[in-house]
């Protein structure tokens, strides 16, 4: 099974940052735009950020190829930037792809470093689902060799070994995944949901 996956970082305090990395047509873009929408609702004086990896590459990443070098630079870049925001009080939703472990670890390291909480979620997500979706048809022009580089065809998407919460979307619709997410971030005591208890420290 070839799956996306999905990265969250919280910090404590006054901060919260989830980053998602994912591979191409997990949903994974959807959840973090409904993921949004649902803290900006419970963020109080929080301020949500979404770190979308097509505009982060756009904007912070232009001159970087796909190669697992540049892939990894940018999963960094990413990490750095979700760190600083949750530094200064904000929260940041991240979505990008994410396929190797390396730069996941790496990730994460930065977070912790920033007094933070890394929670990380695997969008389960079978190839085969994937590809149904593709309606650009990159899968298929993989398979053919006419595109090199895809994850999870000619290049490999390392599965997360240790993820905080495994969430085998084709099997959930957007709000349940949605509320499963939420549901772990209120038993942590990250965020505060109506009808959860408050976490003792």
């Amino acid at each position: 099974m070839f799956c996306f996956s999905f990265l969250l970082f919280f910090f404590f305090e006054v901060c919260t940052d989830v980053h998602l990395p994912y591979i191409y047509l997990s949903f994974q873009g959807t959840i973090a735009n409904a993921l949004l929408e649902r803290l900006l609702e419970v963020a109080e004086e929080r301020k949500v950020t979404l770190l979308d990896g097509d505009h982060v590459r756009h904007h912070l990443s232009s001159e970087l190829g796909f190669s697992r070098e540049h892939r990894d630079i940018n999963i960094k870049r990413i990490g750095y930037v979700s760190s600083e925001i949750a530094k200064h009080g904000g929260m940041a939703v991240c979505a990008a792809i994410a396929p190797y472990s390396e730069a996941r670890n790496e990730a994460r390291r930065l977070v912790e470093e920033a007094n933070g909480r890394f929670v990380e979620v695997f969008v389960n997500t079978p190839l085969s689902h994937c590809e149904k979706r593709d309606r650009k048809g990159l899968y298929a022009k993989a398979r053919a060799g006419t595109l090199k580089g895809m994850t999870g065809i000619d290049d490999p998407y390392e599965e997360p070994q240790e993820c905080e919460i495994d969430l085998p979307s084709h099997e959930l619709t957007v709000a349940e995944s949605v509320d499963r997410i939420m549901d772990f971030l209120a038993s942590k005591g990250y965020i505060h949901l109506p009808g959860h208890p408050l976490k003792e420290e």
